[in-house]
């Protein structure tokens, strides 16, 4: 059975509206504020949202919205409010300028698993977030995002938003048909989902923690994920189809023999929490097979959310923003994290507790995220939990230690390396460090007029073959033969 909405908790008691005389008295402060540096109005029009008022300012012929822009902080210091920001509304001639409230609503998730729209909706991987400033749910397919990045300042929402996209995805599929992989460096954020380990986990075999939070096991993990896609990929081929949609609808309908290796895929969400810490630790290890994951595994229905407080460049790197079309943004300290998420300023200017930015199109829109509290999680898992499920969790295939997702045959035991993986150079340039007694890659480059990279490639080939020794800090490697 799936879960009933009784099992989440109603904030009706914690629901603030704006009162009319006070949205009256910020219109006239506005035009007020306008008047003041010759900006004439012709309407003013407003709209309460849960976190935010957006009143919505139609200037006259002639005035330029940057104009409006620029008077930000003015018309924050007008208002006595924090949190002012100027956008532009799509499609239509109006400037919007959004003012905190001053009391805050609470959203429940109970509410918006009740919405209509929501329901009325096909989505493959449903995913309702929160509400925007017009009171409307804002719910996306995940299946079509592909993959979903998630980042803001510590305490401002970011695993509370994980747990709405959770409990979405479990309210609405079977575990026959989605399992997820979660990875939790910080070993408390998941861990309340471990009852769910026969129903809706995956993991790799001969483990014991359905929540992934070793990093080491992450490694694993991740290099099982890119066999699994390659396997998954090979019977989309072998069936004739382009998608794990029609793979599935074939298979149903017995079209496809489970004699001949096929079988029904489920999809598979993987969520990381706490990724900055992951790049800290694992590096290359880590991007690299989320890299190929995010770029190749849509089509054969395996999709990717990662939720990081870091927004700084060597975190969220060009290769992962350019395969995580879909943000949300909490609220960050400064207007360069917010660039790096949004690629444009307004997550620094949030007002936390679960405001934020959903970037999936054009332009972001301010949602207010679904509050699910820790105790609301538990009863929703101990209802999955005391029903009958699987033997034991979902298992991935055993992940192939010979397989190395960084390219450059580093990484390994000294004499692991086969000699097909070398470097064309490679013999060369072991003469040369031999006969030198020398052992640096700067000594390689200048010998052999090659690049840094590639040098460096051939220093670390012959560490693994121990013809060099390990790098002692800026000292020249220690040369063994």
């Amino acid at each position: 059975q799936m879960p009933h909405t009784g099992l989440l908790k109603d904030y009706r008691d914690q629901i603030y509206q704006v009162s009319r005389d006070e949205m009256e008295r910020n219109n006239a402060k506005i035009i007020t504020t306008l008047k003041n540096y010759k900006i004439e109005v012709s309407k003013v029009s407003a709209s309460c949202g849960p976190t935010v008022t957006l009143y919505e300012v139609i200037p006259a012929p002639g005035v330029r919205g940057s104009s409006i822009k620029k008077l930000e902080d003015d018309i924050a210091r007008s208002l006595a409010a924090r949190g002012v920001r100027v956008v532009n509304i799509p499609a239509s001639n109006a400037i919007g300028i959004e003012v905190a409230n001053e009391h805050p609503s609470i959203v429940s998730m109970k509410s918006l698993l009740a919405d209509p729209k929501f329901n009325s909706e096909k989505y493959e991987l449903p995913v309702v977030l929160g509400r925007e400033i017009s009171n409307r749910a804002t719910s996306f397919d995940l299946a079509k995002m592909p993959h979903l990045l998630v980042a803001g300042a510590t305490g401002q929402g970011k695993s509370v938003g994980l747990n709405a996209i959770i409990t979405s995805l479990l309210y609405k599929k079977h575990p026959a048909e989605l399992k997820f992989v979660m990875v939790d460096p910080k070993k408390v954020e998941f861990s309340v989902y471990s009852p769910l380990e026969n129903h809706f986990l995956a993991m790799i075999p001969q483990e014991n923690d359905p929540i992934i939070t070793d990093v080491t096991k992450v490694v694993q993990t991740l290099k099982s994920l890119c066999q699994l896609m390659d396997h998954r990929y090979d019977l989309l081929k072998k069936a004739r189809v382009r998608n794990i949609k029609e793979y599935n609808a074939k298979f149903i309908s017995r079209q496809l023999n489970p004699e001949n290796g096929h079988e029904y895929m489920p999809y598979i969400v993987v969520i990381i929490d706490e990724f900055g810490d992951l790049i800290m630790t694992a590096g290359k290890e880590v991007e690299l097979p989320i890299a190929r994951i995010a770029q190749l595994a849509r089509a054969v229905g395996m999709h990717m959310v990662i939720a990081t407080q870091r927004p700084t460049t060597n975190i969220i790197t060009g290769t992962i923003k350019a395969n995580f079309p879909a943000r949300m943004a909490f609220r960050v300290i400064s207007v360069i994290d917010s660039r790096t998420i949004l690629d444009r300023s307004g997550a620094n200017q949030l007002q936390g507790r679960g405001d934020m930015l959903f970037l999936a199109g054009n332009d972001p829109v301010r949602v207010q995220c679904a509050l699910v509290e820790t105790k609301e999680v538990e009863r929703v898992c101990a209802h999955i939990a005391n029903q009958q499920g699987y033997l034991n969790a979902y298992i991935l295939p055993e992940p192939d230690e010979a397989v190395d997702m960084s390219g450059d045959g580093g990484g390994g035991a000294r004499g692991d390396i086969s000699s097909d993986k070398l470097d064309p150079l490679f013999a060369e340039a072991a003469r040369i460090v031999v006969l030198a007694q020398h052992g640096s890659t700067s000594l390689i480059q200048r010998k052999m007029n090659i690049g840094f990279n590639r040098a460096g490639r051939i220093m670390d080939q012959l560490c693994q073959t121990g013809i060099v020794g390990e790098q002692e800090g800026s000292k020249p490697r220690q040369v063994l033969c």
